[in-house]
């Protein structure tokens, strides 16, 4: 199947800091494209993946799951990390999640993280009926585009493949089980307004992480697709000084340009 207009992956060739950035459940990199074409006019090397079965219809994801999205991002890590001095991982919902594995199994290779509503749970009682549901139902309606700010929107499926949805579920539960393991330094940006994402998600990840040098930051003015809302400009400033915190080369004349 054709991707999406819009969903295309995206790479960018820059310098020695590089950032792998991870879309959503249902989503696309269409919802993070403005971030990472932000990171890399800045010089940095980026690599935004569209995860398998995403981008195109949602029965191509109804084939897939959770390991075959992990696979995508951990593969992208490993060439990334074969370029470049030092990689973050940023990540959106699902995207934090895949995030955090990476960290909590790749150690010192991920530099640092920043999550914007990380998601660490299916919640309601419709996420314990998935096991037997998803053999009733094929699908059940979309989570995309929760956004405040009018005129954005988001790529991405007006339905949820159950299949694809359980599996997310297992991922989640794998990904809570590592969260001590990670230890990089973290920003958490989460908006208190999420439709798809509670603020209890980013509580637990705060929580759990044996991390020690934490920001947590409110994204007061968006929804759930905060990188496509009010708030992305602060999101795509602070990520960035995030990075030059912590990679002091970035934003020092000549390296900026990349190379």
């Amino acid at each position: 199947m054709p991707v999406l207009p819009g969903a295309e992956p995206y790479r960018h060739e820059g310098g020695e800091v590089g950032v792998l950035l991870c879309h959503g459940f249902t989503g696309s990199p269409q919802s993070l494209r403005p971030w990472a074409e932000y990171l890399a006019e800045r010089g940095l090397t980026v690599s935004l993946p569209l995860l398998p079965g995403h981008g195109t219809r949602w029965e191509d994801m109804q084939l897939t799951g959770w390991q075959d999205w992990y696979a995508e991002v951990d593969r992208e890590l490993r060439a990334l990390t074969a370029r470049c001095a030092q990689v973050f991982v940023f990540g959106l919902s699902m995207g934090g999640a895949l995030s955090l594995r990476l960290a909590a199994r790749h150690g010192a290779d991920v530099a640092g993280l920043v999550l914007v509503n990380p998601a660490n749970k299916v919640h309601g009682l419709s996420a314990y009926a998935l096991p037997v549901a998803r053999h009733l139902v094929r699908t059940t309606k979309g989570i995309a585009s929760d956004i405040a700010k009018p005129g954005s929107a988001e790529i991405g499926y007006d339905r949820v493949p159950l299949h694809a949805a359980h599996s997310l579920r297992r991922f989640f539960r794998v990904v809570d089980a590592e969260l001590p393991q990670v230890t990089q330094p973290l920003l958490v940006l989460h908006s208190p307004q999420d439709h798809v994402v509670p603020p209890a998600d980013s509580a637990r990840i705060l929580g759990r992480v044996s991390s020690t040098d934490v920001t947590e930051l409110l994204l007061e003015q968006s929804y759930h697709v905060a990188t496509l809302d009010h708030d992305a400009d602060r999101i795509f400033a602070e990520s960035y000084a995030f990075i030059g915190r912590l990679a002091p080369s970035v934003g020092k004349e000549g390296t900026a340009a990349g190379g």
